[in-house]
């Protein structure tokens, strides 16, 4: 994964992670994330070399798809961190009660780009491996808590995806 920056989770999150969770989860931020960040992170990124973003200390990637309808190419930013060798992203979209698009285009076509490498995705099944992953997911950004507890009020589970270097 040469051009994207390994991010290991750390075993407790610093306080400017815990802040800009905790301003995550505020209603101006997650309007301000659904409605504007996912529009001007991939922009933001390409301009800095993927040093800069909204989520600013949390680590953001651009992540390439095809439309599952269109077969478009699709820019997102998302979070993600590193499990060994593979990148593991979470299809959060702020808790909202459904799934953000790209994951739908991951269902249709696997190959991805993340920070420009390409890579395979795979959605994590096992139960046990979502947990432990989560407990990783939530050192890098501990707003995915209330993120899964938001989602499961509407009956929505946030699903973890596994990306794998081609």
């Amino acid at each position: 994964m040469a051009s994207l920056r390994r991010v290991a989770p750390a075993d407790a999150p610093g306080r400017m992670t815990r802040v800009m969770s905790w301003l995550a989860t505020t209603r101006p931020a997650q309007f301000i994330s659904r409605h504007v960040g996912w529009k001007l992170d991939p922009i933001l990124l390409r301009l800095t070399g993927n040093r800069i973003a909204t989520t600013v200390v949390i680590p953001t990637a651009v992540l390439e798809t095809r439309g599952a309808r269109s077969g478009n190419r699709r820019r997102n930013a998302v979070i993600y961190f590193h499990d060994g060798d593979q990148a593991v992203i979470a299809a959060s979209n702020a808790g909202a009660p459904h799934h953000p698009d790209w994951y739908h285009n991951v269902l249709a076509d696997p190959r991805v780009t993340l920070g420009g490498t390409r890579m395979r995705a795979r959605v994590v099944e096992d139960p046990n491996e979502q947990e432990r992953l989560w407990s990783l997911a939530d050192r890098v950004f501990p707003a995915f808590a209330v993120y899964r507890r938001d989602a499961g009020i509407t009956g929505r589970t946030i699903r973890l995806i596994r990306l794998t270097s081609t």
